[in-house]
């Protein structure tokens, strides 16, 4: 890792000694615990690295200020500084990801999105009995989801692959964070440029209508799902006999129909795969109703795909 990477790690491992912990929340209610009065400046280590609000000096320890120089993810606002991460937990780890608001078009997002798809994975590996050698996680992101496959499979090799490079170097900083050494951040698309098959695949793609067209949160095509569905083919494609594919993604619900699971269908039809089908949670972002491109849905489903390939 560089030296600017080598101080994050150091910065994560401090604030892990220190009993640091943050869940992260959706963006809205992030800016709407911000909003209230007396959030405006950072008093403590969850306001600068949870809440990223700005801080003055004395706020941050000077070792910790240091590294977070060091690792070139500070910005200076007059007499206020801002860290450039956050720092999330999940899973008794430490994620490093981007700063709130998430408005780079390479920003990294961590929330409760990756907390259900990691959550999934999990459960899937706790009721599999076959072995797993070789695992990706599709656009990891922070590798959480690779991480916590690792962790559950310490003998497994666990690529972990994106096409955002600031997501591969957290990546592998959190990596580094968990000591999970079988973790493999790499630069793929899809899979494309990854050889061989895959006793488990697992992602969480990107899969909202975002007009701001950010890497991390716009799905493409007109519903969103054509990240998804890529997945999908992706994994039908190179699933080994007895793999798995945990496909973690949302759908905008219009007029009682899940266009999503309708196209699932049709790409697993006369496929050799096994497959169930549900909503994590039935409702979620809905202050995105109320923007143009959502005026078709009723609602927006989070939802998980589990198939599988008999051996």
């Amino acid at each position: 890792m560089s030296a600017a990477d080598e101080a994050l790690v150091r910065l994560g491992s401090l604030l892990k000694e220190q009993g640091y912990s943050f869940t992260t929340v959706t963006p809205a209610t992030h800016q709407r615990v911000n909003d209230r009065p007396g959030n405006a400046w950072a008093h403590d280590l969850r306001d600068v690295f949870g809440w990223s609000r700005p801080f003055r000096a004395g706020v941050l320890p000077p070792q910790l200020l240091g590294l977070l120089e060091e690792a070139g993810a500070v910005r200076r606002e007059g007499e206020a500084m801002r860290s450039m991460v956050r720092f999330s937990t999940y899973d008794d780890e430490l994620f490093v990801h981007s700063a709130f608001p998430t408005v780079a078009a390479d920003a990294v997002f961590f929330g409760p999105d990756t907390y259900r798809m990691a959550d999934a994975a999990s459960a899937c590996l706790a009721a599999r009995t076959a072995p797993v050698r070789r695992a990706v996680d599709i656009g990891c992101g922070t590798g959480a989801g690779a991480i916590a496959v690792a962790k559950r499979r310490p003998d497994a090799d666990v690529l972990a692959i994106d096409i955002n490079d600031t997501a591969l170097r957290y990546a592998r900083v959190n990596a580094a964070l968990a000591g999970t050494g079988r973790v493999f951040p790499c630069r793929s698309d899809l899979l494309s440029d990854v050889p061989g098959r895959f006793d488990l695949i697992i992602s969480n793609p990107p899969f909202m209508r975002d007009p701001m067209g950010r890497t991390y949160r716009d799905g493409g095509g007109a519903g969103g799902d054509q990240l998804t569905l890529a997945v999908l083919d992706a994994a039908i494609e190179r699933l080994a006999p007895g793999g798995t594919l945990v496909l973690f993604s949302g759908t905008g619900i219009v007029a009682g129909e899940d266009p999503l699971r309708a196209a699932f269908e049709k790409r697993l039809a006369g496929t050799d795969l096994g497959w169930a089908y549900r909503e994590v949670d039935p409702d979620v972002y809905d202050e995105e109703l109320d923007t143009e491109v959502y005026a078709d849905a009723e609602r927006i489903a989070v939802v998980v795909l589990t198939a599988d390939r008999p051996r």
